[in-house]
C-alpha cells in the first residue's frame, strides 16, 4: 500500500476513543463478534495491543508487551485508552518510522506496512466493539474500506495458521464496507449465522 497510514490511524483511533466512551458498565460481560471475547475483555485486548503498537513506534520489542491489560479499574477503559492514544500517535508520527523496519509477530516489515495493519486491527475491533453494544454511533466507511485493503494484502483466503483471524466467510448480500472486512477477517455480524 502506497496510501500514508498515519491520518488513517489517527482517526481510526479517535473513532475507537468515542465509541469506548459509549461502553456502559452493565455491557462489559455481553458477547462480540470475536467469539473468543466478551466486551470486557476485547477493551482489554484494545488497550493492551495499542501499548504494544506504540512500544513498536517507539522502536522496542512490541513483543514485551502483553497484549491484555488487568490493571483498569472498573469501567475505567474510555481514560485508559485516551492514556495510551497520545502515546501512539507520537510514536508514529515520524516520516522515518514510515520506512525503518520494525519487529511485529509476523516478521521484520517496513513501518508503512506495519501501520497498515494496526489500522486494520483497531478498525476491525472498533466493528466489533459497536456490534457488541448496539452500533451507537457512525462508523468512517473509509477506514473500513483502507482496512479491507490492508487485509486483503495481508492475509491468504484460505487458512490462515500463526495468525489471529479465522479463513475468510462469504459476505452478506448488500454488506457494507465494514461487514465485508469482518466477513474477510472469519468474523459475523452478531445475531447472525
Amino acid at each position: 500500500m502506497t496510501t500514508d497510514p498515519r491520518p488513517l490511524y489517527t482517526r481510526a483511533t479517535a473513532q475507537a476513543a468515542a465509541l469506548i466512551r459509549t461502553v456502559r458498565p452493565e455491557q462489559l460481560t455481553g458477547p462480540t463478534p470475536c467469539t473468543e471475547f466478551d466486551v470486557r475483555t476485547l477493551l482489554s485486548h484494545i488497550v493492551g495491543g495499542t501499548r504494544r503498537i506504540a512500544l513498536v513506534g517507539e522502536g522496542g520489542d512490541g513483543q514485551t508487551v502483553p497484549l491484555f491489560v488487568d490493571d483498569v479499574d472498573g469501567d475505567r477503559w474510555a481514560a485508559a485508552y485516551d492514556e495510551v492514544r497520545p502515546r501512539v500517535l507520537k510514536a508514529w508520527a515520524g516520516d522515518d518510522r514510515m520506512t525503518s523496519p520494525v519487529r511485529v509477530p509476523w516478521g521484520e516489515i517496513p513501518g508503512r506496512a506495519a501501520l497498515s495493519a494496526y489500522v486494520m486491527e483497531i478498525v476491525t475491533h472498533t466493528w466489533d466493539l459497536s456490534e457488541a453494544v448496539g452500533r451507537p454511533l457512525p462508523l468512517d466507511p473509509e477506514l473500513a474500506e483502507f482496512s479491507l485493503a490492508a487485509a486483503h494484502d495481508a492475509l491468504p483466503e484460505g487458512p490462515r495458521d500463526g495468525r489471529p483471524f479465522e479463513p475468510a466467510l462469504p459476505a452478506a448480500e448488500g454488506a457494507d464496507s465494514y461487514e465485508r472486512l469482518a466477513a474477510w477477517l472469519g468474523r459475523r455480524p452478531l445475531g447472525r449465522p
